[in-house]
């Protein structure tokens, strides 16, 4: 029998992200696990980004659907019932999904930050629950692990926000901080054409704080066991590699795609988990 259509529809966006959740090497039961969860990710951010009519609205309802899991209740949407299983063998948290959900609802009434603090504020909605899911399908959650896997996850979120400054733009929104904006002379103007040297300062500089984010968070891959290790390893990264590719590129995201070749992330990988090896976790 053929995987879940939700599970099948992330498989096939799995291609084009940066940070792929479920590395094809992990055992059968995480990576299937990691791909529900992921599904559910997928369809919060697509419901907030691309779907027609009253997206508020239509947040708000898959909010009252996702409670249905917790609640014993049958939710009705076809990620949600894929989770349910997962959400009893895993015993995830509803909250990061929450908060997820909160995420996207921002987006709909705020489409600018003022400071890079404002937009780690937003990180903390965006992207450090789905690294706290992580932690919690390989039941390896501790307040110090958590904290680690927020400052990877916030650097992740920056610098795919680097990239699609283009596409973001696009729908209205505007991740790189304002004050940063200002300070090297960058317009709206300059944003939407890709003109002046100012634009891409602007992305480096966040480039440059993504990357001190994951110099705090890599201690994260020493203190994880199993497979848990090798996975956030692989996300750990792909943020490094990601780094590179966007100084490569001089922050020019403007012309083409900025990505990370796979020989590099799988370069990164092994160095990483030589690098940090297993330490005592309190």
């Amino acid at each position: 029998m053929g995987a879940p259509a939700g599970t099948r529809a992330m498989r096939a966006r799995e291609h084009g992200e940066n940070f792929p959740v479920a590395l094809r090497w992990l055992p059968r039961e995480p990576r299937r696990h990691l791909h529900v969860v992921y599904a559910v990710v997928r369809t919060i951010d697509d419901i907030g980004d691309r779907a027609p009519g009253d997206r508020t609205a239509q947040l708000l309802e898959f909010r009252t659907d996702l409670a249905r899991v917790w609640a014993g209740d049958e939710p009705r949407h076809p990620a949600l019932r894929e989770l349910t299983s997962t959400v009893t063998d895993c015993d995830l948290a509803q909250e990061p999904f929450r908060r997820l959900i909160e995420a996207n609802l921002m987006d709909q009434r705020v489409r600018r930050y003022a400071t890079f603090e404002d937009l780690l504020g937003y990180c903390r909605l965006s992207a450090d629950p789905i690294g706290r899911l992580v932690l919690q399908v390989f039941d390896q959650s501790t307040p110090r692990n958590e904290a680690l896997s927020d400052r990877v996850c916030s650097a992740l979120q920056v610098l795919e926000h680097c990239q699609d400054v283009a596409e973001d733009l696009a729908a209205g929104r505007v991740y790189l901080p304002e004050d940063d904006l200002a300070e090297f002379g960058v317009t709206a103007a300059d944003l939407v054409s890709g003109s002046g040297h100012g634009r891409r300062a602007a992305v480096l500089r966040q480039v440059d704080r993504s990357a001190a984010l994951l110099d705090e968070g890599s201690e994260l891959v020493g203190r994880l066991t199993g497979w848990a290790r090798v996975a956030v390893a692989g996300y750990v990264a792909g943020g490094y590699a990601t780094v590179r590719a966007l100084r490569a590129a001089g922050g020019d995201v403007w012309q083409e795609p900025t990505a990370p070749r796979r020989v590099d992330l799988v370069r990164s990988m092994v160095s990483l988990l030589a690098h940090h090896r297993r330490v005592t976790t309190r």
